[in-house]
């Protein structure tokens, strides 16, 4: 992108950001369900797993922010679908601006609500009892991974969004999303799972991205899922901006 399409992009973030300061209840609303999910499984069904930690909220602290990222980027979806609708985009065409810079400045807006919103869950899960003693490298490698799943799940709802074709359509998707932290290492030991159930929460992407998060801010040997969670998140990536740049390209431009 050329200094001019960062000048672009720049302008039409904060346009974005602007219109979600003017409607906080978006970020409200995409905090509602993970703490509600946090509240639940400590205080309700806290006491009777078995997870292999002494204090439940460390455990499942790693899956309750994946899910605040799946909910969170659902909005983007639908932003992108209201945008489309509205022609504004054709507006944006008449202009002389970079192209892709009208994509990048949903993606980055959605950055900034998603790490928001991570922030007060973190901040939940403090109040909670939640500690750590791990050091500033491990927290910048657990934000660094968070960043990197949260920009591959947003340019997979950008693709969402172009292509939609009702605003109930553009939020879907991002049901499965939440719920497949359900199904893997994030709220229970895989080795509880009954055998095909077991397979699948073992070699889906949230369990080694989970495992990687957990092992870092419990000061745990890393092992090899840090790599795997990273393959995962930078793979989806480059596939989903790679689909989400065509799709936009076959509509748009």
């Amino acid at each position: 992108m050329t200094t001019h399409g960062f000048d672009n992009t720049a302008v039409l973030t904060g346009r974005s950001l602007r219109h979600i300061t003017r409607s906080p209840d978006t970020i409200i609303t995409t905090l509602l369900m993970p703490i509600a999910f946090m509240l639940l499984f400590v205080y309700v069904f806290g006491g009777a797993i078995s997870a292999g930690s002494d204090h439940y909220v460390e455990y499942l602290l790693p899956g309750i922010l994946l899910i605040t990222i799946a909910s969170s980027i659902s909005y983007t979806a639908f932003r992108l679908f209201l945008d489309m609708k509205s022609g504004i985009f054709e507006r944006f065409q008449s202009m002389p601006i970079a192209r892709s810079s009208v994509l990048w400045a949903q993606v980055l807006t959605s950055l900034v609500a998603t790490l928001i919103s991570l922030a007060v869950v973190v901040f939940v899960a403090i109040v909670m009892g939640f500690r750590s003693s791990a050091g500033a490298s491990a927290w910048l490698a657990i934000a660094g991974i968070l960043v990197v799943f949260t920009l591959a799940l947003t340019w997979l709802a950008v693709v969402v969004g172009l292509s939609a074709r009702s605003a109930d359509g553009a939020t879907a998707f991002s049901y499965p999303l939440i719920f497949l932290p359900f199904i893997s290492s994030a709220f229970v030991l895989t080795g509880t799972m009954p055998g095909p159930m077991r397979a699948f929460a073992e070699h889906q992407p949230v369990t080694p991205i989970v495992n990687a998060i957990r092992d870092l801010y419990t000061r745990q040997p890393v092992s090899t899922d840090i790599w795997i969670a990273l393959a995962w998140c930078v793979g989806l990536l480059v596939a989903a901006y790679a689909v989400a740049m065509a799709t936009y390209h076959r509509k748009i431009v």
